[in-house]
């Protein structure tokens, strides 16, 4: 019965971490890692029943036990071949692990390659697009309302007391100097003081309305060279995004410059308590294509927010 050890690779007793190669005869120099295995010319078959000898010793015996006089010293001599070799391939790892200040050099790690990354898959998404970002839109999120914005206006994104605004996109030196002017504007704003009242809010508000556009401007300048005169031209109630309010409007000659036309319109909002709403038109006299009728039809196109239902609501254009 033959307990020859195969030849292939096996743990390396004098070196623990490492393989050797058993040549079926002998040990050999060459040594790897387990984590090489992979790229070894040749994987070792299972080993024997009884595993590989840390000294292998492949020879047959006798019938009685007992090996061949010649065989036995060839194989010794082998054996003892093998020792030496292995006992120098040690030593050798282990001077070659350690860097000239005698401290061991940091092992050899297999970087694993990166996980495969998953583009992200986009979520469409079914909500209405947002009013805010309609140009053609203003919205009043505070007091639940939308104005049509008319061609050739725009949305500033700030202004002096921070309240929804569209304006004329081309502005000019005002008549009074000093100061940038825009022919056409119009802003919403809450009702303060509790008042409930649109007609009493409206004619107290138009008043107001006149000083801001053509008295002085919010810094204290004459942009118009202040208000000389101011004639009513109307004043009613209508109904506005669905409530009843009511309407003043004023002409008023200023100092500087051809006056204009200022109005205020007040109506219940459609969200909360009802606040009042007010919005302030203010129109330069004779401007080129910004005909008085102009406020009449941003005032038809005042929608409570949300309703595109008719025409001048949320996503209408409407020109001079």
């Amino acid at each position: 019965m033959s307990y020859a050890t195969p030849p292939g690779w096996y743990p390396d007793t004098g070196a623990p971490g490492l393989e050797r190669w058993w040549d079926g005869t002998a040990w050999t120099a060459h040594t790897r890692t387990p984590a090489t295995a992979h790229a070894a010319p040749e994987q070792p078959p299972a080993p024997a029943a009884f595993g590989p000898p840390s000294l292998p010793r492949p020879h047959r015996r006798g019938p009685r036990g007992e090996a061949g006089g010649g065989s036995r010293t060839k194989v010794l001599a082998i054996t003892l071949s093998g020792v030496m070799v292995l006992g120098a391939a040690v030593a050798g790892a282990v001077l070659l692990g350690r860097d000239e200040g005698g401290t061991p050099a940091a092992p050899t790690t297999t970087a694993s390659p990166p996980a495969p990354v998953t583009a992200p898959t986009a979520t469409v998404s079914s909500a209405e697009p947002d009013p805010d970002e309609d140009p053609v839109v203003l919205v009043d999120q505070l007091n639940g309302v939308t104005l049509p914005v008319p061609e050739g206006w725009e949305k500033p994104e700030s202004t002096s007391d921070d309240a929804p605004t569209i304006r004329t996109e081309q502005s000019y030196d005002c008549p009074g100097g000093a100061a940038f002017c825009y022919h056409g504007t119009v802003a919403t704003r809450t009702a303060r003081g509790g008042e409930t009242d649109v007609r009493a809010l409206a004619e107290a508000d138009i008043v107001t309305a006149a000083d801001k556009a053509y008295e002085e401007d919010s810094l204290g300048r004459r942009t118009h060279g202040g208000i000389t005169s101011n004639k009513v031209l109307r004043a009613q109630e209508l109904t506005v995004a669905g409530r009843t309010g009511y309407l003043v409007r004023w002409q008023v000659t200023t100092g500087e410059g051809p006056g204009g036309y200022v109005q205020s319109l007040v109506f219940p909002s459609s969200v909360g308590a009802g606040t009042p709403v007010i919005v302030r038109f203010a129109f330069d006299a004779g401007a080129p294509g910004l005909p008085l009728s102009l406020m009449d039809t941003i005032t038809r196109g005042i929608r409570p927010l949300g309703d595109s239902a008719t025409s001048g609501g949320v996503g209408a254009s409407i020109g001079p």
